[in-house]
């Protein structure tokens, strides 16, 4: 991601899968200047090239998909299936069964298949990094590829990329690390600092990053650009639930914390009941969990639930407002 390809505002809106990550929200953000991304994760490929479709007719600037790596949890089937049996009485209050294990794939190689064959400006990957030959066959046509990163020594594996995300502990949503620890887990500041010092790609930050004064700071410590997430989740744009959307802004939710309660992944979110209560007990094995809570997230938020959503949110929660993006992304960009 040479300096040529950057966005002309060195603000990147984060790709949050499971909904918030709109084309309309890519769209705006990168007409604003920013980069806009779509999240491809737990959508089918029909669903993720509509997206794509979608955002190039609202939008002629470019915008970027990030796509899941394959998980290779080695989990334990014992522990997701007594994790599921201690979910049951907060289902049947929600009138659903628990979920079922499925793939564990995220339909990876049809996905890439399907970037290559059309592909947008930039492919991103979170929870690891791809093969060598798939870096280059997206490079050879034309677009940028970034890997997510959360150590140095990931940056080392992905120096064949053409830019990283330094994602700090502050941030939002999953951890997007190559494995499912917390081992090596830095704040952003403190990840920037390790991440610049072996690599020469350029470093996009993230993590706990909500202001004006926010995007200066990481832009002074060496990266290109700020990705942000949580400050956008409140836009008009934006496809989180209103549920998600109303707790942010709720004063009865005060702090965040990193739980494998809802996907069997480290994943920070607003503390609350379900968060509280079952984060002990979740067994690290992603996405089976995910599966297994994924009907009773989907009820809770259907009922108006907030105590039983996974609430993704990053350190700076208290900075996202109701604002249009274009605005928000215009406001980030103020101190520079």
């Amino acid at each position: 991601m040479t300096a040529s390809r950057l966005p002309d505002l060195p603000i990147v809106q984060a790709p949050m899968a499971g909904g918030p990550s709109t084309p309309e929200l890519a769209a705006a953000v990168s007409d604003a200047g920013g980069l806009g991304f779509l999240g491809a994760g737990y959508k089918t490929v029909d669903a993720m090239r509509a997206d794509i479709d979608r955002t190039r007719a609202l939008t002629s600037r470019p915008f970027g998909v990030n796509v899941f790596m394959p998980s290779h949890d080695d989990a334990d089937p014992a522990a997701v299936a007594a994790y599921r049996d201690a979910l049951a009485p907060e289902a049947r209050r929600l009138g659903v069964a628990p979920g079922t294990p499925s793939a564990r794939d995220d339909a990876y190689d049809a996905k890439i298949a399907d970037l290559l064959a059309d592909p947008p400006a930039v492919v991103s990957f979170t929870f690891g990094c791809p093969d060598a030959a798939a870096v280059r066959a997206f490079q050879e046509r034309g677009t940028a590829v970034v890997v997510t990163v959360t150590t140095a020594e990931e940056a080392r594996l992905a120096s064949a990329a053409d830019a990283l995300c330094a994602q700090g502990t502050e941030a939002g949503g999953h951890r997007g690390s190559f494995t499912n620890t917390l081992d090596g887990a830095l704040p952003l500041r403190d990840l920037l600092r390790d991440v610049l010092a072996v690599t020469d790609l350029p470093v996009i930050a993230a993590g706990g990053l909500g202001t004006p004064d926010d995007v200066a700071g990481v832009l002074a410590l060496g990266a290109v650009a700020a990705q942000l997430g949580t400050v956008f989740l409140r836009c008009p744009e934006s496809g989180a639930s209103a549920v998600h959307k109303a707790a942010l802004a709720d004063p009865r939710f005060t702090s965040t914390a990193m739980t494998r309660a809802f996907s069997g992944r480290p994943a920070r979110g607003l503390v609350n009941r379900f968060l509280t209560e079952h984060s002990a007990d979740a067994p690290a094995a992603y996405p089976d969990v995910h599966y297994v809570t994924s009907p009773l997230r989907k009820a809770a938020a259907a009922q108006g639930d907030p105590d039983m959503v996974n609430l993704w949110a990053g350190t700076a929660f208290r900075a996202a407002a109701e604002t249009p993006a274009a605005d928000l992304v215009g406001h980030l960009a103020s101190r520079l």
